[in-house]
């Protein structure tokens, strides 16, 4: 039997080290999944839904820094992979989508399930290229692959089905794996920059993703600045731990702390991050940042001084031209404001007497003192993002993934069965949302066929909980944002998972225990508040008025029991 385009396909991925590849089977991946049973080193990664396997593949990649793969059959099959592969470029991890497509001789002419995904595509990828000929592919294959590496982000083939079981050319599969650059700024550059900083009086670092194996450099600069370190969402993992100019997360589900520090300084240092939101920078302060990528640089925010280097290389090369700071106050009035927003946070993380309603709060810090040290968690965006923002506290050992860029819901288990597969012997924690997990409910039997011990805690308090506050907060009752109630556990139990659910706080720890210390998969179905708040760290006048505005249209609309249990739930 000669060697396919296919086969071709699968050895190359195998040479790279790629060990999984995510997807759904169609007709026209017959020749992929064929060549991947035949070579036997590439696991096939059957989800129940294309978007899954695409956020499977950007966890997989995130949690190992390797390319990973996903893979979908032509027409309505790769069009599912769509929003998975936004969260996946928009993480800036690198993934490789195999878009199966159309006998090659039938694109143009309105083939039953013909799409044109080289344009579907080209909004959420670095590299999107159709294959017409076998003789195109293995420089294509190697184009994509190093696109996917050297960008962080997403590499699209589209790959008629016909052309896959075509022969393949001569042509050796190998893959030689390039050495990433060490990019440091010119030393003039970092003396405008030190300069800057020996002149300043107070100043605070804002940490994001970049800032990943920066740690003790991190540290040195906030040492020798008298700096307090705010963080970015994608930021916490790196910078939080073993951290003492720790003053927290600025944003939206931010600590007050880390809004000020940015707020009252009179020099922010961007390091690593391309934090959105404008309105949480200061208006005054003299910005300098540092990021690898020369197209973030003032993209949020205007800056005065932009280098292009690699964190950890970038503070190694500046740190000898600074001066000491021997002015604490700043610093120091940063962390005392940090330890009362820090108190404040942690009172809310209680249960309350009688055990109803379960705070969303007190279950996010109970999952965080029982997780194991080395524990990958994957949060649902909306409320679980900020309970796990202000809940679970990093070590150096854990990582958090989520949709933090993208924002899509329904992220956190297709999230983790990425995560899992990647690392078989650490604990993966999915935070969902009820919202969230029963948007891509089916692939609850994906844990159970792939055999994934994850470990599931569902927050169900019957609502899109963020929506429905952000609905609140701009002076409208909340309309279209309730869920019915759904017993998961028993879901869960169906689809041969161990099902568990808790409506009192006082079953809850060991509860945890019985979900964490069980071999299997595990979903825990916890009844939380509905009516929970997030208050973020800036609250707009406009905010308060429309918070106003929602509790006085809520009353004259017969909904006044609605404000009643907001406020008991809240006011404690």
């Amino acid at each position: 039997m000669s060697k396919t385009i296919a086969d071709h396909l699968a050895q190359t991925l195998a040479a790279a080290g790629v060990s999984h590849i995510w997807g759904v089977s169609g007709d026209s991946l017959n020749g992929l999944t064929d060549s991947l049973e035949r070579i036997d080193s590439i696991n096939w990664m059957h989800t129940r839904h294309e978007e899954v396997a695409a956020f499977a593949a950007g966890a997989q990649a995130a949690s190992s820094g390797k390319l990973a793969v996903c893979a979908g059959s032509c027409g309505p099959g790769n069009l599912h992979l769509i929003n998975g592969l936004y969260d996946c470029h928009r993480n800036r991890v690198p993934v490789l989508a195999i878009a199966a497509h159309i006998p090659s001789s039938e694109i143009g002419l309105d083939y039953f399930q013909e799409t044109h995904p080289q344009e579907l595509f080209k909004e959420c990828s670095h590299f999107v290229e159709l294959v017409s000929n076998p003789e195109q592919f293995p420089r294509v294959l190697e184009r994509a692959m190093r696109a996917a590496i050297s960008q962080k982000g997403v590499a699209v083939i589209v790959l008629p089905g016909d052309v896959a079981l075509s022969e393949s050319p001569d042509v050796p599969a190998k893959w030689v794996e390039a050495t990433p650059p060490s990019v440091v700024p010119a030393d003039t550059d970092l003396q405008s920059m030190a300069d800057m900083l020996n002149d300043s009086k107070a100043v605070t670092l804002l940490c994001g993703a970049g800032c990943a194996g920066a740690h003790e450099q991190i540290l040195a600069l906030a040492d020798t600045l008298g700096a307090p370190i705010v963080h970015a969402l994608r930021g916490k993992q790196h910078v939080e731990y073993d951290n003492p100019f720790d003053v927290g997360m600025t944003g939206l589900i931010g600590f007050s702390s880390g809004y000020h520090a940015m707020l009252s300084c009179d020099t922010l240092v961007i390091l690593g991050s391309s934090f959105p939101y404008r309105n949480f920078y200061p208006e005054k302060a003299n910005i300098i940042q540092i990021d690898l990528d020369p197209t973030q640089l003032g993209r949020r925010t205007p800056v005065a001084l932009g280098l292009v280097g690699g964190v950890r290389e970038t503070l190694d090369a500046l740190q000898p031209k600074l001066k000491p700071h021997t002015d604490r106050r700043f610093l120091d009035k940063a962390l005392k404001h940090y330890a009362k927003a820090r108190e404040d946070l942690d009172e809310l993380a209680t249960p309350t007497p009688n055990g109803t309603p379960i705070h969303p709060q007190y279950l996010t810090r109970l999952v965080d003192e029982q997780a194991d040290a080395d524990a990958i968690f994957t949060v649902d965006v909306g409320t679980p993002t900020l309970w796990a923002a202000r809940y679970l506290h990093m070590n150096g050992k854990r990582s958090l993934l989520g949709s933090f860029n993208h924002g899509s819901m329904a992220n956190a288990l297709p999230q983790a069965l990425g995560a899992k597969a990647e690392h078989p012997d650490r604990q993966v924690v999915a935070l969902c949302g009820d919202g969230g997990l029963s948007m891509l409910l089916g692939d609850l039997l994906s844990i159970r066929q792939l055999n994934l011990p994850i470990k599931m805690v569902v927050f169900n308090n019957s609502s899109l909980g963020f929506v429905d506050m952000e609905m609140k907060a701009s002076g409208y009752v909340p309309h279209g944002t309730d869920l019915h109630e759904t017993n998961f556990a028993g879901i869960a139990l169906g689809a041969g998972i161990l099902g568990l659910r808790v409506e009192n706080a006082e079953e809850l720890p060991a509860a945890l225990r019985k979900a964490f210390d069980h071999p299997g998969p595990v979903l825990i179905d916890v009844v939380t508040a509905k009516q929970e708040l997030g208050i973020p760290p800036k609250i707009k006048l406009a905010q308060a008025k429309g918070f106003s505005l929602y509790m006085m249209r809520a009353i004259m609309s017969g909904r006044g029991s609605e404000v009643l249990e907001l406020a008991k739930t809240n006011l404690r």
